[in-house]
């Protein structure tokens, strides 16, 4: 399976960088996390080399349950809520992407629906939202303590939330608002829609009180790879960001999700697969990996376990020797996926603890290049052609540096191969990944009866 045209980049942002020891390296910013000025630099950075989009992960909780850990880390404690910073950084760019992570677990469909239709006016149609789902026990704690959803629970809760949010973005038609001074008209009536949802999990009457941007209402982002995450995203995802570290494993997956498009009236091209890559790029084999191994020598071991634990579901692996094998782990209702791809990891390359999380430390299970501009270019564009990505969510191992490297390094070696733009093709986020304007649909109540009716 082959395929022609440009790839698509998104920009991670992370506050010092991906790696999990970015902060102590000597040209990072350890306030990061909260430096305002800093993430200007980055988003107006990936802006100038015109990437897609800037991306933003986020949890609801600091990870307490290792105090030892967290005291060493600069990401699990403290940073921006993201549609906030996405908001500062929209009037500081004009046309780069804007996607924040924003969980269905723990938010309700008509505020969420508002703040992000309100960032995609704001950015003049740029925003994206990334939906998940939540399991981490201690952000159920900051919600009132409410019952932890089973994995397929969460989905099925995540899926009505869509529904509901998409439902109040086609509130109003695009040219609802005439603001008419003449005839004393602001809008036309007949182009209102009222919701009136009433489903399993909410109830939801409407209409939402923001009107549609000009690339109609933002873009829809899932990170999911389970069977549940990949059918909720073959439904209504327009981007996925997902982890596979080989082309087999990334060809897998991109056919199997693009082959769930047609059974809901979907074309492939309607969603794009934008695997995570870290990249530790040198001008030649010998420095790229002198700067990997630099920033692998801060790693604290305590550190290294709880990020190993986080990613393979809650698993304590503080009483195992660091340079013994990983245990059996029993299966877990937090991040399935991920806990599988780190389990098969570990079996597949007969990795130590200590092994698997210096493994991880970067990339957190995502595919990791270390190299040169030429090399690195070679296998974006191999699993591009090969049918394993439309693009890459590129995770700058520290920042400014890695992404200034991938920025000043590989993109002008993307860009003489003819696989990445020289400028922005359009001014939405829309435009520039390709994606087709979403026509104004009008809510089925007959629909809404209909699940009414099943879930009763």
């Amino acid at each position: 399976m082959g395929k022609i045209g440009q790839l698509k980049l998104g920009a991670f942002m992370y506050p010092a960088g991906h790696h999990v020891a970015a902060w102590r390296h000597p040209a990072t910013a350890a306030d990061a996390t909260t430096n305002l000025t800093q993430r200007i630099a980055f988003a107006q950075a990936a802006e100038r080399a015109k990437f897609d989009l800037i991306f933003l992960a986020d949890g609801v909780a600091a990870h307490t349950a290792d105090l030892k850990a967290l005291a060493r880390t600069d990401e699990w404690a403290i940073g921006f809520e993201p549609l906030t910073l996405l908001s500062a950084l929209s009037v500081v760019t004009e046309r780069i992407g804007l996607v924040a992570t924003v969980s269905t677990t723990f938010n309700e469909p008509f505020n969420l629906a508002r703040k992000f239709a309100s960032l995609d006016q704001i950015s003049a149609g740029r925003a994206g939202w990334n939906l998940v789902t939540s399991s981490n026990p201690l952000e159920v704690e900051n919600f009132g303590n409410v019952s932890q959803f089973a994995h397929q629970d969460r989905y099925a809760r995540a899926e009505e939330f869509v529904e509901v949010v998409l439902g109040l973005w086609n509130s109003w038609e695009d040219d609802a608002f005439l603001r008419d001074k003449e005839s004393g008209l602001f809008f036309d009536p007949e182009k209102l829609h009222v919701l009136d949802h009433r489903g399993r999990h909410f109830r939801v009457r409407g209409p939402l009180t923001v009107p549609r941007s000009s690339q109609g209402h933002p873009v829809v982002v899932q990170a999911g790879s389970s069977e549940a995450g990949k059918e909720l995203a073959a439904r209504t995802a327009e981007v996925v960001f997902t982890a596979q570290r080989t082309l087999h494993e990334a060809q897998s997956f991109y056919s199997d999700l693009k082959g769930r498009l047609e059974k809901y009236g979907r074309h492939p091209d309607d969603l794009k697969v934008m695997p995570g890559v870290f990249p530790v790029v040198g001008r030649t084999q010998a420095e790229a990996r002198e700067k990997f191994e630099e920033i692998q020598s801060l790693i604290h071991p305590d550190v290294g376990l709880e990020l190993l634990s986080n990613l393979s579901g809650g698993v304590d692996l503080s009483n195992y020797p660091l340079d013994g094998p990983l245990p059996d782990l029993s299966e877990t209702e937090r991040g399935k996926s991920r806990q599988q791809l780190i389990i098969d990891l570990a079996r597949r390359e007969n990795l130590t603890i200590r092994q698997l999380y210096e493994t991880i430390a970067g990339a957190r299970g995502h595919w990791q290049l270390v190299g040169t501009a030429q090399t690195i270019a070679d296998q974006l564009e191999e699993r591009f052609l090969k049918g394993g990505a439309d693009g890459f969510n590129i995770m700058p191992p520290t920042v400014p540096g890695g992404l200034n490297d991938f920025i000043e390094l590989v993109i002008p070696e993307l860009r003489r191969r003819g696989l990445f733009r020289t400028d922005y093709e359009g001014r939405t986020l829309r435009e520039n990944l390709g994606l087709k304007h979403p026509i104004h649909r009008a809510p089925r109540h007959d629909h809404v009866e209909s699940a009414n009716q099943a879930a009763e």
